[in-house]
């Protein structure tokens, strides 16, 4: 399968610089998967398709201020680290910046005490870095020095750090959003409990495994790096109860669609509450769990676009997406939302 199959050309105007003031009003493109027919809606108008009973499942991870500027000790060059994923004993996993520059030993000067030694180069080409400072703990300190981490093509600065959180957060530890669920609105959650929608939450933190571009022709040969999840035990029941009812199971992202796919069989029994997932689902997976798809529109040739492409159809989806880039929907991260029902 070649990885050209999953490109398209975007103007560059359609991608979102910053989030709409209201969450819930950017615009809704809503496809059938089946038939590949499409509505123009707004995200506030999600109860419209979501019925009483419908299972919907939110990842609730939290962004941490993951990306940092400092110094490389003696030289004093300028670095830039990326936190991916905590491994234990103040060590973390990283991207750093010039990375020719971050040898092994090399000491990283980040300011308020924050010291990192490079402790290890991995196979991807990411750093194992030990930190060093005072105080009780180190996301303290990323609370006040740290930066959002949002991607490289939104280039203006992000002035409220909340709007690069869902209104939902709650478990520390992504490097970056789950961004489809950046639409809701505490308001809007509330009126789909109402509604009977059943609101439910798995955590998955969003690492290098998410955003990692493929970097080879034949797509079956990417290797995803893996993120950590879990499923509590009140999801894990309800997944359970819907599946054998029939009711639908709606996943707000693809994090959401990752996780479950990687901790339930097709029957909807629990294979793992928790762990690390190098799940890469592209066009000939075959769904177990989910039903529908909340998502943001996605990067030419990324793992994302593969994942929705499976979901429905790639022609369709191509095809939608072409429908929104000409009715100059706003794309990516702080870009409008997509229902694949």
């Amino acid at each position: 399968m070649d990885i050209k199959d999953f490109d398209y050309q975007l103007p560059s105007e359609l991608i979102a610089q910053f989030p709409l003031e209201r969450r819930d009003g950017s615009r809704l493109l809503v496809m059938n998967r089946l038939d590949g027919s499409i509505e123009h809606r707004h995200f506030y108008d999600i109860c419209d398709y979501l019925d009483a009973g419908d299972v919907l499942v939110l990842n609730d991870s939290k962004v941490i201020p993951a990306r940092l500027y400092g110094k490389r000790s003696g030289s004093g060059g300028e670095v830039e680290t990326l936190l991916l994923k905590p491994l234990g004993g103040d060590s973390w996993e990283a991207l750093v910046r010039p990375g020719k520059k971050a040898r092994i030993g090399q000491r990283l000067e980040y300011g308020m005490s924050l010291v990192g030694t490079v402790a290890d180069v991995t196979e991807d080409g990411g750093r194992i870095i030990h930190f060093e400072y005072e105080g009780d703990s180190i996301y303290e300190i990323l609370d006040k020095i740290g930066n959002m981490p949002v991607p490289p093509y939104i280039k203006q600065k992000l002035e409220d750090k909340n709007r690069y959180q869902t209104v939902y957060a709650k478990n520390l530890g992504s490097a970056a959003a789950p961004t489809a669920g950046l639409h809701f609105t505490k308001e809007l959650l509330s009126k789909l409990i109402q509604k009977g929608i059943i609101v439910k939450y798995v955590t998955l933190h969003v690492g290098l495994g998410t955003f990692r571009p493929v970097k080879v022709k034949d797509i079956t040969q990417h290797t995803m790096h893996t993120e950590s999840y879990f499923v509590p035990e009140d999801t894990e029941k309800e997944i359970a109860d819907a599946k054998r009812d029939g009711r639908r199971i709606i996943c707000v992202g693809t994090t959401s669609v990752r996780t479950l796919e990687s901790a339930f069989d097709e029957n909807g029994a629990l294979i793992s509450r928790g762990g690390d997932t190098d799940i890469f689902i592209y066009p000939g997976y075959k769904f177990k769990i989910c039903d529908a798809l909340i998502t943001n529109f996605h990067l030419p040739q990324s793992t994302l676009l593969m994942l929705v492409s499976a979901f429905s159809d790639r022609e369709k989806v191509l095809a939608a997406y072409s429908e929104a880039i000409e009715k100059k929907y706003r794309f990516f991260s702080f870009g409008d939302a997509m229902m694949i029902k």
